[in-house]
């Protein structure tokens, strides 16, 4: 039971990093989005107005793959923990 319970805390802790990194980036594109939009058109030399649609992307991925490698993972640990 010991090693389930390392799991889990483990994966909690890895769910909570991963919901301040998605944080982060959707107050960081909210607040300062004509910054990081020239940074990253300039960086990457994509055009800004196909930028919006790339975050908006990433952050949708960015949900997705936390919610099933990160937060299922979790309550599965947790309910078999009883």
């Amino acid at each position: 039971m010991e090693d389930l319970t390392t799991l889990t805390t483990f994966i909690g802790w890895c769910t909570v990093i991963s919901i301040g990194l998605y944080l982060f980036s959707a107050i960081v594109l909210l607040i300062c989005r004509e910054q990081v939009k020239t940074l990253h058109s300039r960086m990457a030399n994509v055009p800004a107005e196909k930028l919006d649609e790339m975050y908006f992307t990433f952050l949708a991925n960015f949900k997705l793959a936390f919610i099933m490698l990160n937060l299922v993972p979790y309550v599965a640990l947790r309910l078999m923990q009883g």
